[in-house]
């Protein structure tokens, strides 16, 4: 007898819904933009974060940084005191080869950054990002060398004026000159090229085409790049976990720098998921404020089956006493009209999952962004529908199914 209900419900919501096209059209169309929205947004959030975890892995799962200050801990602050880090001391590059002596560190290169204008003649690039680095950066950074050589030790210790700089960079400097042996204006300054290197694809090299790496002695010489900023890049050496050798390197520089034990750290030690955990951070307010939106548009299309279905048990009030009199119960009467919302809700649910899903495909065929639609994000978009559906049309059925049948019959 149930299922008869249902199978009745969703003959007669049909029927509705082919009767009143437009009427219909445009109360699915609010469902239809807030799944879509909650589809393509969960796909790219989904592809970002995949792309990041995947590069922070093939960096090295046990690699950590160390810095002067945590960045993932920053603050705006609107006060005239500084930043809560300014007083603390600049890691030096003496401190970043006392960490690559430690038993449990195979590597350290230094590192700092700073933007750079690059001129050639008639091209002209007004802020290209330059990495200051030492030898080692490889293993940092995902990229192949594809022309010419990488940077000497002589070259970091005498703050030469080389650089290397990716493929891209170099075809908008030098056209199709090889540029090899050829100089570049960094910030008016001459710099040679003495390498070109390609980047590996994904979201992040759509984002940087222009990178430019030279030795940080030379940013720091030459660029007038701060040295307040200098890091380590450290790689764990096999046989020793992430935790012992950031136990050794927190010990090494709280000696050095005569901190007590009641003292808190003048440095900071970033673990590869720190960062991981303040993108999830990140990804978590941006869903939040996604979901709040489509709730926007779910809401504009939950008023709109609220209105539709007034409408409908109001033109049909007389079908609900000739129903009722045939012996139809109020319950039956509420499945019918709470069903047909539901339905409105699903169909636009429906558009809004193939939409999505489109947007989702196109994404990942036109950008480097991976986006796929997470299983998650199908059931929280149908189950908002639902629910949209069941709440917004269960007044309109309420009314439908307390209708007094002889009233209903009289109506004109």
């Amino acid at each position: 007898m149930r299922f008869d209900s249902f199978r009745e419900g969703a003959r007669l919501a049909l029927e509705q819904i082919q009767t009143n096209r437009f009427r219909s059209g445009l109360t699915i169309l609010g469902i239809v933009v807030g799944v879509a929205t909650v589809m393509t947004m969960s796909a790219m959030i989904t592809g970002i974060r995949s792309t990041i975890l995947s590069e922070f892995e093939a960096a090295g799962p046990n690699n950590f940084f160390v810095a002067r200050f945590d960045m993932n801990q920053v603050r705006i602050s609107t006060g005239n005191s500084g930043p809560p880090w300014g007083n603390n001391p600049k890691i030096t590059v003496d401190e970043a080869r006392a960490i690559r002596d430690l038993p449990s560190i195979r590597q350290t290169v230094v590192g700092l950054d700073v933007n750079g204008e690059f001129t050639n003649g008639r091209a002209r690039l007004a802020r290209v990002s330059v990495a200051g680095r030492e030898n080692g950066w490889p293993e940092f950074t995902h990229a192949n060398l594809i022309a010419g050589h990488d940077m000497l030790p002589s070259d970091v210790k005498s703050a030469n004026r080389v650089v290397l700089v990716t493929e891209n960079l170099a075809e908008v400097m030098f056209g199709p000159i090889d540029p090899i042996g050829r100089t570049v204006r960094i910030n008016g300054i001459p710099f040679e090229v003495i390498g070109v290197f390609r980047l590996a694809d994904n979201i992040f090299t759509s984002l940087q085409k222009n990178l430019a790496i030279m030795p940080y002695t030379s940013a720091i010489k030459h660029l007038n790049a701060w040295d307040g900023m200098l890091g380590v890049f450290t790689i764990t050496a096999s046989g020793f976990t992430q935790g012992q050798a950031m136990d050794e390197v927190i010990t090494l520089l709280r000696t050095g720098r005569g901190l007590g034990p009641g003292e808190e750290n003048n440095f900071a030690v970033i673990r590869q998921d720190q960062i991981v955990d303040t993108f999830n951070r990140f990804t978590a307010a941006f869903f939040v404020i996604m979901i709040a939106l489509s709730s926007v548009a779910l809401m504009v299309g939950g008023v709109g089956v609220i209105a539709i279905m007034m409408i409908a048990v109001t033109e049909r009030t007389r079908e609900i006493g000739i129903r009722k009199a045939v012996g139809a119960t109020r319950r039956e009467i509420l499945w019918q009209f709470l069903f047909e919302a539901v339905t409105l809700t699903v169909i636009g649910s429906g558009i809004g999952l193939a939409l999505g899903g489109g947007a989702a495909f196109a994404i990942a065929a036109a950008t480097p962004i991976p986006a796929a639609v997470p299983v998650q994000a199908i059931l929280a978009a149908l189950s908002m529908a639902t629910f949209a559906g069941v709440v917004f049309g269960i007044w309109p059925a309420w009314r439908a199914a307390r209708m007094d049948p002889v009233v209903a019959l009289r109506y004109e």
